[in-house]
C-alpha cells in the first residue's frame, strides 16, 4: 500500500488522513497528528505509536503526501517530519525492537522491488542478492556448524539463525535507505 487503508482514519483525530505517514510499526498517522504526539512529549526520544505503544523511530509518508510538496503546510509538515525522521531514524535500536520492525521493513522491500516504478539503487540490489545467495547456499548445503543429520532438529538451529541474520542486514540496509530518503538531506 503507498496510502492508509480507504475506509480506515486516523486514530489520533478519528478524521480522513491528512498528509498521510506511516510508522515503522505499520500503523498510519495524519502527519500533523503524529507530531503532536510527539511535541507533547519528550523531544530527546521518540514518541510512542498511540495505538501499539512500541516506539516510532521512522515515518515514511504515502505517495500521496510526498506529492504535495507544493502546498506550503504540507511542506513544512513534511520538512518536520524529515527532522524527526533524523534525529530517530538511524538511532542504533535494540535487537526486539529491530525484530519488530522486520515485517514493516520487508514489506515495503518487497512492493518497491516488484514495483517498476520505483527503482532501488543497483549497488543496493546487489547486496542483497549476494546476502540472499549466500544464505541460500548455507542453508542448502551439507556443511552445517550443528548438522541435521547427527542433531535432528536442533541442527536447524544454526540454518534459523543464519536467515534470522539474513532478514536482520537486509532490514537495516532498506531502514538506512528510507532515512535517507525521509529524512531530507543533512546537508
Amino acid at each position: 500500500m503507498d496510502g492508509p487503508p480507504a475506509n480506515d482514519c486516523c486514530a489520533i483525530c478519528h478524521g480522513n488522513f491528512h498528509i498521510p505517514h506511516q510508522a515503522n510499526c505499520s500503523h498510519w498517522y495524519c502527519g500533523s497528528c503524529i507530531l503532536e504526539v510527539w511535541n507533547h512529549g519528550s523531544a530527546l526520544q521518540p514518541c510512542k505509536c498511540p495505538l501499539c505503544r512500541r516506539h516510532i523511530t521512522l515515518l515514511v509518508p504515502s505517495q500521496e503526501s510526498s506529492q504535495q510538496s507544493d502546498n506550503p503546510e504540507a511542506s513544512e509538515i513534511i520538512r518536520k517530519i524529515e527532522s524527526y525522521n533524523r534525529i530517530f531514524g538511524s538511532h542504533s535500536t535494540g535487537l526486539s525492537q529491530r525484530l519488530q520492525d522486520l515485517p514493516f521493513l520487508i514489506k515495503r522491500l518487497f512492493r518497491e522491488v516488484m514495483d517498476p516504478q520505483r527503482s532501488l539503487p543497483f549497488v543496493i540490489k546487489a547486496r542483497v542478492f549476494m546476502a540472499l545467495l549466500s544464505t541460500v547456499i548455507y542453508v542448502l548445503s551439507p556443511v552445517d556448524i550443528i548438522p541435521e543429520a547427527l542433531f535432528g532438529i536442533v541442527g536447524l538451529l544454526d540454518d534459523v539463525i543464519i536467515a534470522l541474520i539474513f532478514f536482520l542486514h537486509v532490514g537495516t540496509l532498506y531502514r538506512a535507505i528510507l532515512v535517507r530518503r525521509y529524512g531530507g538531506s543533512s546537508t
